[in-house]
């Protein structure tokens, strides 16, 4: 999917809204639990009431590998049914890859060549060679941690070298040398407010996927005030907000309901700072 392919879908569904399908076992209604594959079970469901307000869906992986070879498999099956019941959501690994660039040849080859998503978060930190191999697909994105919204971030994103630049900053320089704004996204945590001014001085034509809105209390309309571009520029994710916001048998009804809340705030915003 090109970039141009993802703001046409943003602007027909008025949306920016990635879901992120964090499956917890241990937080999914109890009746669930009854079926052969619970997760997937609950995925399904989820996927079917929020599609219609969302342009993307976030299988992160870390729910899935935890539940070993069941939970593999639920992943699979997960892309595989947004595949074939919703084949216009984008659908991003939540992997946080990045490696050597032999391992990193194997990663790139798991998630595109036989999961087919659109995009893996990787991580920068071992540099040019272990994101590289991610790069050689046609239409696929790598989505470059930059600046989170967790509290541990401090502890070196926010950092300075000599020349008082930020390591966060110093993330975004080089990494355009890698690749540009059609194949390299970069997660910016919606809990970092004014610092979106700054990131879009230094990138600002690229897609940045922002967590913490919800659940971590992120601002939808500060991110957007301080990071919309003309192309709208944004996949706001949000987890736990809504697939979470009710734990009964109708947990998919109020997982749609709050999609909608957040597909209706996030139309405003386009026609606000947008202009669609």
């Amino acid at each position: 999917m090109t970039k141009q392919q993802l703001f046409e879908k943003i602007k027909k569904k008025q949306s920016f809204l990635c879901v992120g399908l964090d499956t917890d076992i241990k937080k999914i209604p109890e009746h669930l639990l009854e079926s052969d594959d619970p997760i997937y079970e609950f995925n399904k469901a989820i996927i079917d009431a929020t599609a219609p307000y969302c342009v993307a869906f976030k299988p992160n992986l870390a729910f899935y590998e935890s539940e070993g070879v069941k939970g593999w498999l639920a992943f699979e099956k997960t892309i595989a049914y947004i595949r074939q019941r919703h084949p216009d959501q984008f659908i991003i690994a939540d992997a946080k890859r990045g490696d050597i660039g032999n391992t990193s040849e194997m990663y790139a080859r798991t998630f595109f060549d036989e999961m087919k998503v659109n995009a893996v978060t990787v991580a920068p930190y071992m540099g040019e060679d272990s994101v590289k191999p991610f790069l050689i697909y046609p239409e696929r994105w790598v989505i470059l941690l930059a600046l989170t919204s967790n509290k541990g971030s401090l502890d070196f994103q926010m950092t300075e070298d000599r020349n008082g630049e930020p390591l966060y900053k110093k993330v975004l320089r080089v990494s355009q040398q890698w690749a540009d704004s059609e194949q390299m996204m970069y997660v910016i945590g919606a809990t970092r407010g004014r610092l979106f001014e700054e990131v879009r001085k230094m990138i600002p034509d690229h897609f940045l996927l922002v967590p913490g809105v919800g659940a971590q209390g992120g601002s939808l309309e500060e991110v957007c005030r301080y990071g919309m571009n003309e192309n709208c520029g944004l996949l706001v994710n949000s987890s736990r907000a809504i697939i979470y916001a009710d734990g009964s048998e109708n947990f998919d009804y109020a997982a749609g309901v709050e999609a909608k809340k957040l597909q209706q705030e996030m139309k405003e915003m386009l026609e606000k700072y947008c202009f669609l």
